[in-house]
């Protein structure tokens, strides 16, 4: 026991030493939106009203005020360095949740370590100033309170299940649907296993012969039918009795999948629809119910990179992860449980769809993956945790554990050491400035066109929008106009519609945009009269429109 708590120890300090060197330090486009809209909510509370974007009267549902709230606190005490902690902290606390939940599930200290290690490097990506970071630590969480109900079926498990919701609906609303995704495999192993078990046929025929028993049993000259039909349901029963051995002896050695059944999913199930509930313990309404709806029917994941389907060649951690899967199912014998298999199977697909899924994949199936892993290294050798901890715990082995570790992060985090908060290069830091210290821009009537991906650090300066990062708010399914401001930015962008019409359409009399925009090339190229430079850096200019057209 003292061996498996040091090892536990050293694991999750060396994982938090390579959580912290995967965190990036130059934050996201989302932290600045983030950090307006909580300070307006600790001003104005919940108005369900946009106020940083210049259109009028834009609706807007503050999908995770809770986060956004916090995070400005955050920052109004410690500024950017205390983002950038508590992103580390949140950091460190997903790595060490996937290992102790694996540790816990898997019963495998070394390889959960290990599969942690490579759940962290694949989604490095994802690590960020988001309140994705707080929702990956639930969803793991979810797993581990799912399986250990199923298990021991105590109401500490149930406490956790229930109260995870409510916060994911109150800081994430966008995922609150997904929550209920990681309940179906464990349910539709359990239907499964009923309908196997209850062989729906010849229940029904059994049914049926009794029925006439009894219907004939009460009618005098009818002693032949009942004591046929006695027979016929003697000779179904014993052949129920037989089917049911064999799959008794066949459910206890599967070929490669194990189906099992547990009375405890029923609560489960109960379980989760008390959770579907928990959706209204929020301010916001009904959004948790008709947010993922109003996004799926709008156009802002077909045009947003992380919403797109995931291109394998692409995301080549994904297609090791999944070719690992297969591989140890086709060419090995291990067997898999089909709550396992639905797991992987759900995610996998939903990761296909939406390339943003790789990280909820990565998290959640590493828990099947280390199952699986385990059942190799028990089959094919001898070694046994405990000797492989004597190995790893003596000074020879803690020694090139750390150094390895520490080696591998410094690799990471080397090119983070000059990295700025904000990004200059990305955010027009300069440029507001001007903007904000310019005599010829009065911001109470200056109508900016800005690009999507620094919109939100223009907000956070103060400066009203265009567009920002908050892409739904600018979709009719949620903004309550006619116009579709979304997608009339990427026509633009794109060069789909002729840019001068989109600033007659919107009024529009400023222009901010990188300088190696394609929007900016042409105007520069054409010598565009309408446009009158007023400031350039490396990186962004700034435009007056003159000569708009009144409407």
């Amino acid at each position: 026991m003292k061996k498996e708590i040091k090892f536990t120890i050293l694991a999750i300090i060396l994982i938090g030493i390579f959580c912290v060197a995967l965190t990036p330090v130059t934050f996201q486009n989302d932290i600045y939106y983030t950090i307006k809209v909580g300070e307006h909510i600790a001003n104005n509370g919940i108005d369900f009203k946009d106020p940083f974007s210049w259109h009028q009267d834009l609706a807007y549902t503050y999908p995770h005020w809770g986060y956004d709230l916090i995070t400005y606190f955050i920052y109004n005490i410690f500024g950017f360095t205390g983002i950038y902690i508590t992103t580390c902290i949140l950091s460190v606390i997903l790595g060490a949740s996937i290992y102790l939940v694996n540790t816990k599930l898997a019963k495998n200290k070394i390889f959960s370590f290990l599969i942690t290690i490579g759940v962290m490097f694949i989604i490095r990506g994802y690590i960020t100033a988001r309140v994705q970071m707080v929702t990956f630590i639930l969803f793991i969480l979810t797993i581990y309170f799912i399986e250990k109900f199923i298990e021991s079926k105590k109401k500490r498990y149930v406490i956790g299940l229930i109260i995870i919701p409510i916060v994911i609906a109150n800081i994430h609303v966008a995922v609150f649907p997904f929550y209920f995704i990681l309940y179906l495999p464990y349910i539709g192993q359990y239907l499964i296993a009923l309908l196997a078990e209850t062989i729906i046929y010849r229940k029904m025929k059994i049914n049926q012969l009794k029925l006439k028993i009894k219907l004939y049993s009460q009618r005098n000259g009818n002693e032949e039918k009942v004591k046929k039909y006695k027979e016929e349901l003697k000779q179904i029963e014993e052949q129920i009795d037989r089917v049911k051995i064999k799959r008794t002896k066949d459910l206890q050695n599967p070929y490669k999948i194990k189906l099992e059944k547990n009375s405890n999913v029923k609560w489960l199930i109960l379980i989760m629809i008390i959770c579907i509930l928990t959706g209204f313990l929020t301010p916001l309404g009904t959004t948790p119910y008709t947010y993922l709806i109003k996004t799926m029917q709008g156009n802002t994941t077909e045009n947003i990179n992380e919403h797109l389907p995931m291109t394998l060649s692409q995301e080549t951690e994904a297609m090791c992860a999944i070719i690992l899967f297969l591989a140890i199912l086709i060419f090995t014998k291990a067997k898999i449980k089909l709550s396992d298999l639905f797991m992987v199977g759900g995610l996998c697909f939903l990761m296909l769809s939406s390339r943003r899924q790789v990280s909820v994949f990565a998290i959640v199936c590493s828990v099947p993956l280390n199952r699986l892993i385990l059942q190799q290294a028990y089959m094919y050798t001898n070694a046994k945790e405990e000797e492989l901890l004597n190995k790893v715990l003596n000074i020879v082995g803690i020694s090139i554990s750390t150094v390895v570790m520490l080696l591998f992060s410094y690799y990471f985090a080397k090119d983070k050491f000059d990295d700025t908060y904000v990004d200059k290069e990305t955010y027009p830091v300069d440029a507001c400035d001007f903007i904000l210290q310019s005599d010829k821009i009065n911001l109470e009537t200056a109508r900016f066109y800005n690009e999507y991906n620094y919109g939100s650090y223009m907000l956070f300066r103060g400066i009203p929008v265009f567009i920002d990062s908050r892409a739904d708010l600018y979709a009719p399914e949620f903004s309550g106009k006619e116009e579709d401001i979304f997608m009339d930015f990427i026509s633009t962008s794109n060069i789909g519609t002729f840019y001068e019409d989109t600033f007659k359409k919107y009024d529009i009399t400023h222009v901010i945009c990188y300088k190696n925009s394609k929007m900016n090339m042409i105007i520069t190229k054409t010598k565009d009269k309408h446009y009158n430079e007023l400031y350039k850096d490396d990186y962004f200019v700034v435009y007056e429109r003159v000569d708009t057209e009144e409407k």
